[in-house]
């Protein structure tokens, strides 16, 4: 009988065990879409305690607690750090079948060397034992990259940032490079005019030039993308709950506009128009860059409307959109019919959508380019078991599982690398279980590649990152 999280954990088959332990769990990662805070990796961060690390800024965890009954304020409220952690740890032997269950107990067995399962009668030596690792040398942020095999990040940067984090640590001789993404999305909130003026004084700060048309604004994003490519940005990044076929003149985003600014906020119909329009530019400057647009969509952002008053965004309400994504084709053709479609990722939150999206991809891709635009990973909450599975049979069955570009965090939190382990354990699994049943051939020589170019090969040819 297996044991929990043994060496052969998620892998039912010889094919799979040879495939995971002989290529996959030898390639380095490269996590192209996270959160991490590039201050944090310059400056080689180090923490307090493990709630500190491991519970601050998981929304994922916050929600699991929620729904175990756990009260505010011991989840993002004043409890003390080790109220937090008991909480956690209440709460986790209560999520069998969840991946937070697995996840937790792969970062305490890769990152701190703990094989206990945690449950309110461990905690107090877990506490402990953790607490003693991160006050070893090697624990910091630069640390566990190093130690997690982790050979670049890719951050998510407003267009006002100024990258100097960036620019600092790679002029270091740390081996984990770090590269900014372009992410103007305080640009599109013209339904929410106190965050969309937020950033547009910010953008004026840094552009030093005053916004009042819609061609100042896309002058002054189009400055913040030059200096972006500059830093060695290669990527841009845009959360959107649809993609909109609407047009939008110069004169109706200049009405769009002033009204923002006076405080009126747009209604959906304007609001999605604005980000047609400025989306259409921006695509169009990563094409001339020979950039990769990453299109995150349908996420329905703060449903809790009395929570995300008391707590604001990204606490751990939002969910599932259900928004039509017919859009989509008629934004990729707008720009292909230009010969400005660039290199393109699409994401979806509700996976009712995955043989949809898996579909159209193979509607725009072209020479010379292998899945010039492509169905990327399972997002968010679709990075379970099951989740990365209905994904990775939709790309499969709908285009060439070969040029896959691959799985990334898109977390918050340094400890969150054994995430890609739990994914190539999957995906070993299912190629390996496949081949011992003659469904694809057992041949070492076609499997192996395709697992290396899978985990890490495919993502570093597509984007095509500057080399330090």
């Amino acid at each position: 009988m297996r044991t929990y999280l043994g060496d052969d954990f998620l892998l039912g088959s010889e094919t799979a065990r040879q495939l995971y332990h002989e290529t996959a769990a030898h390639q380095p990662i490269l996590d192209y879409h996270t959160h991490l805070p590039p201050d944090e990796i310059r400056f080689d961060h180090r923490w307090q305690n493990v709630t500190e690390i491991w519970l601050k800024h998981d929304h994922y965890k916050w929600r699991a607690m929620r729904a175990n009954g756990i009260p505010e304020s011991h989840i993002t409220g004043d409890a003390s750090d080790r109220e937090k952690f008991d909480a956690w740890a209440s709460t986790v032997s209560k999520a069998l079948r969840n991946p937070l269950y697995d996840w937790t107990h792969l970062e305490l067995r890769r990152a701190f060397g703990i094989e206990t399962l945690l449950s309110p009668e461990t905690a107090d030596v877990i506490w402990e034992q953790a607490n003693e690792r991160l006050q070893e040398s090697d624990f910091s942020a630069q640390g566990l990259l190093k130690k997690f095999g982790v050979a670049a990040v890719g951050t998510t940067d407003d267009a006002n940032d100024t990258l100097e984090h960036h620019t600092a640590h790679n002029e270091s001789d740390h081996l984990t490079k770090i590269y900014p993404t372009f992410r103007p999305d305080k640009a599109l909130a013209v339904d929410r005019p106190a965050f969309f003026q937020e950033g547009l004084q910010g953008l004026e700060a840094i552009s030093g030039r005053s916004i009042t048309k819609a061609q100042d604004l896309l002058g002054a994003l189009k400055e913040r993308h030059d200096e972006f490519h500059r830093l060695n940005c290669r990527l841009s990044d845009h959360g959107l709950g649809a993609l909109s076929d609407q047009r939008c003149s110069d004169s109706e985003a200049d009405q769009i506009l002033a009204s923002t600014l006076a405080g009126k906020a747009a209604s959906p119909c304007q609001q999605a128009a604005f980000s047609n329009f400025i989306m259409y530019h921006a695509a169009q400057w990563n094409a001339e860059r020979n950039w990769t647009m990453q299109l995150h969509l349908n996420p329905l952002r703060n449903p809790n409307t009395r929570l995300f008053e008391r707590l604001g965004p990204d606490s751990g309400f939002d969910t599932m959109g259900d928004q039509s994504q017919g859009g989509i084709l008629s934004f990729l053709d707008s720009l292909d019919r230009q010969e400005k479609l660039p290199k393109t990722i699409l994401y979806t939150l509700n996976p009712r959508e995955n043989h949809f999206f898996a579909n159209v991809v193979g509607s725009f891709c072209e020479a010379p380019t292998p899945n010039k635009v492509q169905f990327g990973a399972a997002w968010w909450f679709n990075d379970t078991k099951q989740g990365i599975l209905e994904h990775l049979n939709a790309v499969s069955s709908m285009g060439l599982l070969a040029h896959f570009i691959g799985f990334l965090t898109d977390s918050r939190s340094f400890l969150s690398y054994p995430r890609h382990e739990y994914f190539r354990r999957i995906l070993c699994n299912l190629i390996g279980e496949e081949a011992e049943r003659g469904e694809i051939p057992n041949d070492m020589s076609l499997l192996e590649p395709l697992i290396a170019d899978l985990c890490y090969r495919n993502c570093e040819r597509h984007l095509d990152l500057p080399k330090f």
